[in-house]
């Protein structure tokens, strides 16, 4: 028997997402006490002890400033007017988004409901239980009616979940440009704060809204645990569904912006990045909060969501569920409650224990939030697994029982955490300029943007290697100790610090919007000088968040992808087969589809945004010489246009894939399509996303000058400069919108498969079963 008790497991799950949300609050609260002018109409001006003192006071300028001869007061009501015109546009953008997405989740769910009770005719009656005959369980139609609710509750997170992301990161972004005039130390914590808000406050209501779903569905199904769980996989269908298309949508916004502005700006007009000349500069920032954040957000909750999801239905049909053992089921939950209190402790280290002093500070600071947290997250899963679970059980290994024990478990968690521990770092040496990769990529640019390309895509394509081999030793762990159980909790240990992950991953955007910000209020060169140290330790964070986001995407489709099978009565699935080899190949070829979709929209809507910036400086007389003021809302338009148009289409292929798939050609079929897209997807994003990191790192390199290397690749302007903005436009595609996107991809095929699978067991293979 477990140490833990039932009424143990109940109390600590929702006070441990309480605990979250609390400390979230207690974040935004430091953060608030930033002054900015509230007059300025930013909807959510400074207050406490700070707006005291900071309003044309000197306060705790550093000494020097006062030779700028700046206008405090009119610094600081231009960063409150630049903050409200990001959040203005964040909003309106999202809204609109959401209004579409309101359509298609109401639709969709209607689609599960007619398919799911079309598997067994739309029966009312109690059927035998699929995993235990000699059992009565609860009727299809009713199956049918949660999975619709359970799909509408997650895509609902999830839209929540981006929404508060960019809430939080629009309300930071000004409060750090300000912090910066103090120095690196006190902008770094407001950054890191607000990111901290932010990951709490998604990963605390991603588990607060799950273990709420299923004590209410529980209510309706009682001991019928297998259909209980088989209609929370709609949860994890619904939030990566809206995840797929604010993952798409934003990045179309925010690298349209980018690449126009950068284009233009950078390389034909020879202005500063984020020069408020630079009429498509106010969609850029826009659309790192619409992309980076709210994109970002919703793709990480529907990770945790998909994980957690297939880690309690394969529970459900092993002991844990025939037994009843509710503190054993909760495992997973478990998981994720104490990972909500290992990162409260990692926030803690980072903005009260140590402190940033210097620029060359930051990044290691950012690293050891990742390190903290994975070790003292292993000594949490040892606790939580030897108090929760008997000593031994079986669990489900696709019809046969598994006999395994408690620290069988531990160990696979932990395999997943520490796998993602090492993409992290491997993912930080290929994108960080402090390492040969990047500096390698900067050199190139010494004979044009052709060479710098081509290092690039090297850089990528070598990064891949050790993730890949982590996350196959992480697989074969799991699964051998486990089954497919084991796979889920290795996903799960790998999302299990997914505040901190959320926190550092934020934390990059909102430096990058406040050196805009500083940059556009006119702050002093130092200032910016700052916020740059800020913003190159934030990419090379983000690419960081983004292998943490592939890695658990890989570990979670295949759970899902075991959780399908046994779903859909699949005994073996045998590549030789030609229904699965042929699967096989056409969902290796889907992530090249997806990509050229994604990549084709970014740069069709970045081609109208560099004809507009041009026609302004060409038509708008005074514009270049900053007598004139652009328009920024014809930008911000032509984003928001593109980006809501650009989107359906790479949705549509993810959700009907499986669909058609399954319907038209059968189970087999489709288990060797999801086989197919994992590994390819899985290898694509990371190359991609690792080479646009590379790319943007190199110029950010040379710009900072920080080096004698570098300052000779110099200065901004030089030809080597110019083929580094080149190399970086390319990868702002492939960083931001395709390989993020492709995570989301592998993921939603599986879950979508796996909540399909009575229909297409029932009904599939029209085609084949007659050829």
């Amino acid at each position: 028997m477990a140490v833990l008790g039932t009424a143990a497991v109940e109390a600590l799950i929702p006070v441990a997402a309480l605990i979250g949300i609390a400390f979230a609050m207690l974040q935004w609260y430091v953060v608030a006490r930033v002054p900015v002018p509230s007059h300025a109409g930013d909807g959510s001006g400074g207050g406490g002890e700070g707006s005291k003192q900071g309003r044309g006071v000197r306060g705790e300028e550093e000494e020097g400033d006062e030779e700028d001869g700046m206008d405090y007061l009119l610094v600081e009501a231009r960063c409150a007017e630049i903050q409200r015109a990001i959040s203005i546009g964040a909003t309106s953008f999202l809204l609109t988004e959401y209004k579409y997405l309101a359509a298609f989740t109401a639709a969709f769910a209607a689609v599960i409901f007619v398919f799911l009770g079309s598997a067994e005719r739309f029966s009312a009656r109690p059927s035998p239980c699929a995993y235990d005959p000699s059992r009565e369980c609860r009727p299809a139609l009713a199956n049918a009616a949660f999975s619709a609710v359970a799909f509408l509750l997650g895509a609902a997170t999830s839209v929540l979940s981006g929404y508060l992301g960019m809430r939080v990161a629009t309300f930071a972004n000004a409060r750090t440009a300000l912090e910066a005039r103090h120095g690196v130390g006190r902008a770094f914590a407001a950054a890191f704060r607000s990111g901290a808000a932010m990951g709490f406050l998604l990963a605390s209501s991603a588990l607060l809204v799950l273990y709420a779903a299923v004590n209410l569905f529980g209510l309706y199904y009682g001991d019928d645990w297998g259909g209980l769980y088989e209609s929370i996989t709609g949860y994890g269908l619904g939030g990566s569904s809206v995840a797929l298309f604010g993952r798409v949508g934003g990045g179309i916004y925010t690298k349209a912006a980018d690449v126009g502005a950068d284009l233009v700006g950078k390389v034909e007009r020879n202005i500063p990045e984020d020069d408020p000349r630079n009429p498509a500069v106010i969609a850029d920032n826009v659309g790192d909060n619409v992309g980076d954040i709210a994109g970002m957000g919703s793709d990480l909750f529907g990770s945790y969501a998909e994980s957690s999801c297939a880690a309690l239905f394969v529970a459900s049909i092993s002991s844990f569920g025939a037994e009843h053992d509710l503190t054993a089921m909760m495992y997973p939950l478990l998981i994720s409650a104490v990972g909500l209190l290992v990162c409260a402790i990692t926030t803690v280290v980072a903005t009260d224990v140590t402190e940033v002093k210097e620029s060359d500070e930051v990044g290691p600071a950012l690293k050891r939030q990742i390190l903290i947290s994975t070790v003292l997250m292993t000594a949490g899963v040892a606790a939580v697994t030897f108090l929760a679970l008997p000593p031994s059980f079986t669990l489900f290994d696709f019809g046969n029982d598994k006999h395994v024990k408690n620290w069988h478990l531990f160990i696979c968690v932990s395999a997943g955490l520490w796998a993602g521990l090492v993409i992290g770092y491997v993912t930080e040496y290929f994108t960080s300029n402090a390492y040969g990769p990047v500096q390698a990529v900067a050199r190139s640019c010494r004979t044009g943007a052709a060479t710098n390309v081509i290092f690039g895509l090297a850089v990528g394509y070598k990064s891949v290697i050790v993730p890949i081999l982590a996350i196959a030793a992480a697989i074969y762990a799991s699964f051998r100790l486990a089954a497919m159980y084991g796979i889920a909790l290795a996903a799960l240990g790998m999302l299990s610090t997914i505040a901190t992950g959320l926190a550092i991953d934020a934390y990059g955007p909102i430096s990058d919007n406040a050196g805009g910000i500083a940059e556009m209020a006119g702050m002093p060169r130092r200032v910016r000088e700052r916020t740059d140290a800020l913003d190159a330790a934030g990419n090379t964070t983000a690419a960081i968040g983004k292998g943490f986001a592939i890695g658990s995407a890989a570990l979670v489709s295949l759970a899902l992808f075991g959780a399908y099978v046994s779903r859909a009565g699949i005994t073996a699935v045998d590549v030789l087969s030609p229904r699965v080899f042929v699967g096989l190949l056409v969902g290796a070829m889907l992530p090249y589809w997806f990509s050229a979709m994604t990549m084709r929209s970014v740069g069709s809507a970045a081609l109208r945004m560099v004809e507009e910036v041009r026609r302004q400086f060409d038509t708008i007389p005074g514009l270049a010489e900053g007598l004139a003021v652009p328009d920024y809302a014809t930008c911000v338009r032509i984003s928001t246009d593109a980006s809501l148009k650009k989107m359906m289409a790479p949705g549509a292929l993810v959700m009907l894939s499986p669909l058609v798939a399954g319907t038209l050609f059968g189970v087999e079929t489709l288990a060797g399509l999801l086989a197919g897209a994992l590994v390819s997807g899985v290898q694509v994003a990371i190359s991609a996303s690792n080479s646009g990191g590379a790319w943007d790192n190199a110029k950010k390199y040379i710009e900072a000058g920080m080096s004698e290397e570098a300052r000779s690749l110099g200065p901004k302007g030089s030809e080597a400069h110019k083929a580094a903005v080149i190399g970086d436009t390319i990868g702002d595609p492939l960083k931001d919108t395709s390989g993020p996107s492709l995570n989301i991809l592998i993921k939603l095929m599986a879950v979508e498969s796996l909540v399909f699978a009575p229909f297409f067991a029932a009904h599939g293979g029209i085609i084949f079963d007659h050829l």
